[in-house]
């Protein structure tokens, strides 16, 4: 039975990802034009951008201890928020959505509970504190953090609470009678420390350098060295690409200003250096 489940959270996952992509890397023909087929369980279920709207800080949820708590309790000043939508039992997407996450949170300087918070809600009501607590130990462990327990928490709550954090997240989701497991998408929410959603990333890969400048985006500059924000300056978000990649005309800009304080300073010295002999010259005749 989990053999059978598996195989259909796999084929669900990689026409999800093909989806977002549009073709699997490295086929043509009659294969990659195909690609575009959504089945339908999958129609409606489309991730959309919510860039900018904000989370509702009275939702209601229990945490993995049981206690009753607030979306707005984890909204700290200075701490941006990652929000993943999931449910416990899961047979592969959601897994794989974690387990990515985890794969570029490893590779942070960062940790959960220190410089961010992570929030990992399901939208299966039957899901309860009970797994919730087993889930963040094993998902502790894989990121191997110190103190992950304090700043990664897996809430659960009545189908009301979540329903109205999907819609507002954009995160669409389905429940399949025939199988008994939910058709959803692939991706994580970035959240401001004041419950403004600041980035939609896509995918089930979420590399460290993506994961640090969202971070940082949300945020409003209190995380980051000023190396990383130099940085940050020349890249932005590439909706279509699902990724940060290079601004050119910020790094002219950048290599520009730097080329002619790399030249004042050179004119200094040499204008230092002409003071002096002038100087000596001048003590030399009296």
């Amino acid at each position: 039975m989990r053999l059978r489940r598996f195989g259909r959270g796999l084929a669900l996952g990689l026409v999800l990802v093909l989806g977002a992509t549009g073709s699997l890397p490295g086929t043509t023909g009659a294969w990659a034009q195909r690609t575009d087929y959504v089945p339908p369980e999958l129609e409606g279920i489309e991730i959309q951008d919510r860039s900018g709207e904000f989370l509702d800080p009275d939702l209601e949820f229990v945490d993995e201890n049981g206690q009753a708590v607030r979306l707005g309790d984890y909204f700290e000043p200075g701490r941006p928020l990652i929000v993943q939508l999931v449910y416990f039992e899961c047979p592969m997407l959601c897994n794989l959505v974690i387990n990515g996450f985890v794969d570029g949170a490893r590779d942070l300087a960062w940790s959960p509970g220190r410089e961010y918070t992570v929030l990992s809600v399901s939208f299966d009501p039957k899901d309860g504190p009970e797994l919730a607590k087993l889930k963040q130990a094993n998902y502790g462990k894989a990121l191997g953090k110190d103190g992950v327990e304090e700043g990664w928490h897996f809430l659960t709550g009545d189908s009301e609470s979540v329903k109205a954090l999907s819609a507002s997240l954009g995160f669409p989701y389905r429940y399949m009678e025939k199988t008994g497991e939910f058709s959803h998408g692939a991706g994580i929410f970035v959240v401001t420390p004041e419950g403004k959603i600041s980035r939609t990333l896509y995918g089930l890969s979420f590399p460290s350098n993506t994961l640090r400048f969202s971070l940082m985006e949300a945020s409003e500059g209190r995380l980051g060295s000023p190396l990383d924000k130099v940085v940050l300056f020349c890249f932005r978000y590439n909706a279509d690409q699902h990724r940060y990649t290079l601004v050119a005309v910020n790094a002219m800009k950048l290599g520009g200003a730097a080329t002619a304080l790399g030249l004042a300073a050179f004119l200094g010295v040499l204008w230092s250096r002409e003071r002096r002999r002038t100087r000596s010259a001048g003590q030399g005749k009296t």
